[in-house]
């Protein structure tokens, strides 16, 4: 998959100022992280950046836009484009992150296919697996530390992805309920 998705790519006119920007968008668990890897494995010169160093905590989804707007306005300009990294441990925001103009820029987790930025995005791709699959992967992944926030994530993320009708927006739909991805 990670070869369609790079071939998909760069078939097309670059959308970030000269490069190109894919979006790996869908609910916690479902694979995006495993995806951007192989898509780096493809193309290693890839820069990738995780949402989860955008958001503010396990509420911050519905503010992340403005991060958004800090990395990739000023990419599609041609400026370096920057985001404050969220620290999980401590609970705050900690240094800002520069990330230079790149030919190709994955952009992996929830709400990386905001529609507010959906004419700078490349390819958008939706990845999915059934709710018991991706809750394990999450506590597999994150441990017992993620559990009591699994359900409000769960809501906030279906409101946002309705809203931004996500889904139906993507370029490519990857069902990774028989990989190990997360």
């Amino acid at each position: 998959m990670a070869q369609r998705v790079v071939d998909l790519t760069l078939d097309r006119p670059p959308t970030l100022g000269t490069g190109r920007l894919i979006a790996v968008d869908g609910p916690a668990g479902s694979g995006k992280t495993t995806l951007a890897s192989a898509i780096t494995r493809v193309l290693p010169w890839t820069h990738v950046v995780h949402m989860d160093d955008l958001y503010a905590g396990w509420s911050g989804l519905p503010e992340v836009t403005a991060q958004l707007d800090s990395l990739l306005l000023p990419l599609a300009a041609g400026e370096p484009g920057s985001y404050r990294r969220y620290d999980w441990d401590a609970g705050a925001f900690a240094e800002t992150i520069k990330v230079a103009p790149a030919s190709v820029l994955v952009l992996e987790g929830v709400g990386s296919g905001s529609a507010a930025h959906a004419e700078l995005i490349t390819t958008l791709v939706w990845v999915s697996a059934p709710h018991d699959v991706r809750m394990r992967r999450g506590i597999e992944r994150d441990g017992d530390a993620f559990a009591p926030y699994w359900e409000q994530w769960a809501r906030d993320e279906a409101e946002h992805f309705a809203r931004e009708r996500t889904e139906s927006r993507a370029d490519l739909h990857v069902d990774s309920s028989a990989s190990r991805s997360r």
